[in-house]
């Protein structure tokens, strides 16, 4: 693991990483996000989803510096006298798993159609875009929003982890247009290329070339749209959650914890729904400035 990172650091890529003080921090506070919802139940100070710890008494506390704060709670308490911090952790850990798992269906989906599009062509190509131009005319967050309302509409007493997968189809659903169409265009450079051409000479299946030697020459643009797309669907995600559409209320993700500090914000209790934006701000900011980073980094025209 050390040798692959030296190495990776030795790299045009990972010169431009070390040299770029933009990514660096966008690193770092990607990094300092991603660790402390992954280690949530470790670190956090309170389990802000155990209804046997909460207490009304400690119900919408300031911030530990306010006058009137509590040390026990650095970040205030909310409505229910969950601690904020802890809530963040949790909530973040909620929004990432949503995003990532929504980006990495998307991902699968749109490389795999967009690979056969652009390798066959023919009418397998003029269908998947005509879908493509109809998924594309609608707005992404009114499609999200109709597919998890139906679904939370059908299944109102489902568990967490069928409402779960109701989000990330509802978002999946939307975003694999844009893998299918980048892929799909680079698919159609790569096959008339000589490689491509000799190995259908000597009878390499069509899978087989698409799998082992196309896919790798059209992964650099995917692995871009897919970092900027992990923001885009985290913002998505809280947005559904915002709605009331999203994440159940007993598993709260950052966009639930912003809807229900909304309520209180213009009664003085700024803190329940400040803290949860600034997060949500925070990760969506770091991982677009990795994917420009990155965009410009894999980009032998800017080397």
């Amino acid at each position: 693991m050390i040798a692959f990172l030296r190495r990776w650091l030795d790299s045009d890529v990972g010169h431009s990483f070390r040299t770029s003080p933009t990514a660096l921090v966008a690193a770092l506070i990607a990094l300092a996000c991603v660790v402390a919802a992954v280690f949530a139940p470790w670190i956090a100070p309170h389990n802000p989803f155990d209804l046997a710890t909460l207490e009304l008494m400690n119900a919408r506390l300031p911030p530990a510096w306010s006058p009137d704060g509590n040390r026990e709670f650095l970040l205030g308490t909310d409505d229910q006298g969950r601690d904020i911090l802890s809530a963040l952790m949790y909530g973040a850990r909620i929004s990432l798993a949503v995003g990532l798992a929504s980006v990495a269906l998307s991902m699968l989906i749109g490389v795999t159609l967009g690979l056969a599009a652009g390798f066959f062509g023919g009418w397998i190509d003029t269908l998947l875009m005509r879908v493509c131009d109809v998924m594309l005319s609608f707005p992404a967050i009114l499609v999200a929003l109709l597919i998890a309302g139906v679904g939370r509409a059908l299944f109102p007493q489902s568990p967490d982890t069928l409402a779960f997968g109701v989000l990330i189809l509802s978002i999946t659903l939307t975003g694999w247009v844009q893998y299918a169409r980048t892929v799909r265009g680079s698919t159609l450079v790569e096959r008339h290329k000589e490689y491509v051409q000799a190995a259908q000479v000597t009878g390499v299946a069509p899978l087989s070339i698409m799998r082992r030697h196309v896919l790798p020459n059209v992964l650099g643009p995917v692995l871009v749209l897919a970092t900027i797309q992990v923001a885009t669907a985290i913002i998505t995600e809280a947005t559904l959650s915002f709605l009331g559409v999203g994440a159940p209320p007993t598993s709260p993700s950052l966009g639930t914890l912003i809807r229900i500090g909304n309520d209180y914000l213009f009664s003085g209790e700024w803190w329940i729904t400040i803290f949860p934006a600034t997060m949500l701000v925070l990760i969506a900011l770091s991982v677009n400035l990795l994917g420009d980073w990155l965009r410009d980094a894999l980009n032998p025209k800017l080397r």
